[in-house]
């Protein structure tokens, strides 16, 4: 779906007001790095920023039509002088980078501009990043460059040196619901996604994925068996657990998704009812919050933080959630 300004003003307002003004005062970059984490829009951005650079008929002086020739064919990705490049395998190669340089030394074929865009610029090739910079060194007035990245640090210096760099802020949990509600997830689920991560993408993929919604449910099972005994508690490891979550990103997964249980506990407790996110589960977890002390859900979020630390130094994953259970039902 293609994404008007006035949307992606909600999601990056700082990039958007510096896209304007420069749009504006016709001082557009010839080449800008749009940097930031999956999901924050960049690469929306930069074909909005595309069609405006286009367009026929902007509107009050910096806003794509999105229904003239131009910004039609830029939506429909076949205008003849707009180049996406992305990674061929695993990099960028320095073919690409040439049949670009050969696309962009002949006129353009509707007007003298030119823009082509670079996705995952950090995976180019170090013959193909030199090619680029060769490339950047010489810019032509009507042709500009976008650079996306979640990783600069990975980008020659010189590169990001001639880039003028605009940084993404990731969304916030108020405003992912929101989004993650106008892209058709359910109020109830959304607050939970939100909460585990700041990209739009991840958190859409999440909410379909058959795995993720096994999790939770191995998740809740896990804290109610903590609260009757250990036997039981072990036995939910062995049976449920342990065969769910297999990679380390996984453990990390369900790790979070039990940390969120006990802040849910201490939210009922403290009367922030509208901060909890397994809004599913609101009833049980009532219940679950009558039987626990404010004192305790904080060392057992205390104990779970510690057993991320220990996971993300390689512990051996059953012997750290092992542990972690024996932990979480100290003063059950």
């Amino acid at each position: 779906m293609v994404k008007t300004w006035g949307q992606l003003e909600e999601l990056q307002p700082a990039v958007l007001r510096m896209l304007k003004n420069s749009l504006l005062k016709n001082r557009v970059a010839h080449a800008y790095l749009f940097e930031g984490m999956r999901g924050t829009g960049k690469k929306e951005i930069a074909e909005l920023l595309t069609r405006a650079l286009f367009c026929e008929s902007l509107i009050d002086g910096y806003k794509p039509c999105e229904a003239c020739s131009s910004c039609r064919r830029i939506i429909s990705g076949n205008h003849p002088d707009v180049h996406i490049i992305e990674p061929d395998g695993q990099s960028i190669k320095v073919e690409q980078i040439r049949n670009l340089q050969a696309e962009f030394s002949k006129k353009g074929v509707e007007s003298l501009k030119k823009v082509y865009m670079l996705v995952h610029a950090d995976k180019m090739s170090v013959s193909a990043a030199n090619s680029l910079l060769k490339f950047l060194e010489e810019p032509n007035a009507e042709t500009a460059a976008i650079l996306l990245t979640e990783q600069p640090q990975k980008i020659l210096p010189t590169i990001l040196s001639r880039c003028q760099a605009l940084t993404f802020q990731p969304l916030s949990p108020q405003k992912m619901v929101s989004q993650l509600v106008e892209n058709g997830v359910t109020p109830q689920k959304a607050p939970l996604l939100a909460q585990l991560t700041n990209s739009l993408d991840e958190a859409l993929e999440l909410n379909v994925d058959e795995w993720f919604a096994q999790a939770q449910k191995i998740v809740v099972k896990l804290y109610e068996v903590l609260e009757k005994n250990q036997l039981e508690a072990m036995v939910t490891l062995q049976t449920d657990w342990f065969l769910h979550f297999k990679e380390k990103e996984q453990i990390q997964r369900g790790l979070d998704l039990l940390l969120l249980i006990f802040k849910d506990l201490l939210y009922i407790q403290l009367d922030k009812q509208e901060q909890i996110v397994f809004q599913n589960e609101l009833e049980r977890m009532q219940q679950f919050a009558l039987r626990t002390s404010r004192r305790r859900l904080t060392a057992q979020m205390s104990a779970i933080l510690e057993a991320k630390r220990k996971l993300a130094a390689n512990m051996n994953p059953q012997l750290m959630m092992e542990q972690l259970v024996l932990k979480l039902q100290e003063g059950s």
